[in-house]
């Protein structure tokens, strides 16, 4: 079977074209109604790419998600948040749209929108829009309705006369409702084990920090011991917890890391496998290579050409 070949959207008016809608109002920002999406019936995946921001409030989600190549749980959640330049694809069911219509809102904000303002600098900060959050946000009546209000100020806003004050309005509402978000997906992690579940996200952030702080390259691998003195607690507590927690030890949590980081740089950067590999950590490309294959059955070249 081959591959499902991946769509670049790089604008909003590409993800207007992608979703066969009109195009937008705005070139940089858009709130498109779910339910008018149209899908060719005789598709069953779809793969992208997207150059922009997007935050999703969807009933009746008829398709699996993968979000950076892991499952995304969106079977009876309401709210998505993904990011710029990860791979999404979604593998689309048959269902009775009669009796369950699809319905809901998706919010794109381009980079390019944010230019200049405070959310520019934070807005990767926030945890869902990480890999580290692959569940979808479940809302409460109260709870949607206050989303669906900021998102219809949105739209009000930007389909209005744009004029000086026009950005700053939308960029509050927008860091209002990321605010929102925050304590809804705190509310969501208390019915789990807090404790665990802050040592988990405090985990992926030291492995994100790690890794973006290009430590890698010259300290090679993070080791489990150097984690666990980060997280003041025993390597051994730590591997249990995640033992118990997602059924990896820390030793394969980092691996999981590595190629998931792996990954993306193969998919939507240009750098050689040799530049890719001393960046994660590797002193010998070789090395990497035959590290990638044993997790993915690949070696890092044909996962690069079964994206192009």
């Amino acid at each position: 079977m081959a591959s499902t070949e991946i769509s670049r959207l790089e604008s909003i008016s590409d993800l207007h074209k992608f979703n066969s809608l009109p195009a937008p109002e705005h070139p940089l920002i858009s709130l498109l109604d779910y339910g008018l999406v149209k899908r060719d019936p005789n598709v069953r995946e779809l793969k992208w790419i997207q150059s922009y921001y997007s935050i999703s409030l969807k009933r009746n989600v008829a398709g699996k998600y993968r979000y950076g190549q892991q499952s995304y749980d969106f079977d009876e959640g309401l709210m998505t948040f993904f990011s710029p330049d990860q791979v999404i694809s979604v593998e689309l069911i048959e269902s009775d749209v009669t009796t369950n219509p699809p319905s809901g809102w998706i919010l794109a904000i381009h980079p390019d929108f944010l230019f200049g303002t405070s959310l520019a600098r934070t807005i990767g900060k926030y945890p869902f829009f990480k890999y580290s959050v692959r569940e979808a946000l479940f809302l409460s009546e109260k709870e949607e309705n206050t989303i669906l209000g900021i998102l219809k100020n949105i739209q009000t806003e930007y389909q209005a006369n744009i004029d000086q004050f026009s950005q700053q309005i939308i960029i509050n509402q927008l860091e209002l409702l990321l605010s929102y978000a925050e304590r809804f997906y705190q509310r969501q992690f208390l019915t789990r084990k807090k404790s665990n579940h802050q040592l988990l996200q405090k985990l992926e952030e030291e492995l994100d920090r790690y890794f973006e702080e290009e430590q890698a390259i010259n300290n090679g691998l993070p080791s489990v011991h150097d984690l666990a003195d980060d997280l003041n607690v025993t390597p051994d507590y730590l591997s249990s917890m995640l033992k118990t927690e997602t059924g990896l030890t820390t030793q394969q949590h980092i691996h999981h890391k590595v190629i998931e980081l792996a990954k993306v740089k193969l998919s939507v950067s240009s750098s050689s496998v040799s530049e890719i590999a001393y960046s994660l950590g590797f002193e010998h490309p070789q090395s990497f290579s035959k590290f990638f294959k044993s997790k993915t059955k690949q070696t890092p070249g044909e996962y690069r050409i079964s994206f192009n």
